[in-house]
């Protein structure tokens, strides 16, 4: 079971229509006690880092998605979602995130590029991946965020774009996959990446 975790953040059922081109085994939960009964969890999210993380909280989801992380099941963060696997953020003061990765989110410079970064935008992939299988570097994705990731462990990163400067837009170790960008609003080769982690986690 491939369950969508609903902590009050973001539409989900874009999400959910992407994953049921692959699979029938899905869920939208707002219960922590159902990650006990999924093979992978899928976090998207939009809006403040710091309300998401009250949201999480508040709502029990905390412990439960670090215990499913740890013990190896399957993890894809997108948007928000992808920010909050980080250490801490500088939105709206200072937040502590997940933990997950090491490094802080930060807001975009006013050099001249409008916030948020907002579009269509390509990605250069730095290594392989097993989520980015037939999913060519250089691909377009579509962005909408005003804040990135400093990380601190490269390793993490699998693909970067550049606004600006150049930023991670997709991190991923092991059972772990995030994408800044929404997959699931990309077209088919967004959904390319939904493809292959619906596979690895339902193998």
């Amino acid at each position: 079971m491939i369950t969508i975790i609903d902590y009050g953040m973001g539409n989900l059922r874009s999400v959910a229509k992407a994953v049921e081109k692959y699979t029938d085994r899905i869920a939208i939960s707002d219960d922590p006690a159902s990650i006990e009964k999924s093979d992978a969890l899928i976090m998207p999210g939009d809006g403040a880092f710091g309300m998401a993380m009250d949201h999480l909280t508040a709502r029990g989801w905390i412990a439960p998605i670090l215990e499913f992380i740890n013990r190896g099941g399957f993890f894809f963060g997108i948007c928000l979602g992808f920010q909050l696997l980080f250490s801490t953020s500088e939105e709206f003061g200072e937040h502590r995130g997940l933990g997950i990765i090491p490094g802080r989110v930060v807001r975009f410079r006013p050099d001249g590029h409008k916030v948020p970064h907002m579009g269509w935008n390509n990605v250069e992939l730095t290594r392989d991946a097993a989520c980015m299988e037939g999913v060519p570097s250089g691909s377009y994705f579509y962005f909408i965020h005003s804040y990135y990731p400093e990380v601190r462990d490269r390793s993490w990163i699998i693909g970067e774009a550049e606004y600006g400067d150049k930023f991670p837009c997709i991190v991923g170790r092991d059972n772990v996959i995030a994408t800044q960008f929404h997959p699931e609003k990309s077209h088919t080769i967004g959904l390319r990446i939904i493809e292959n982690f619906v596979r690895l986690a339902c193998s």
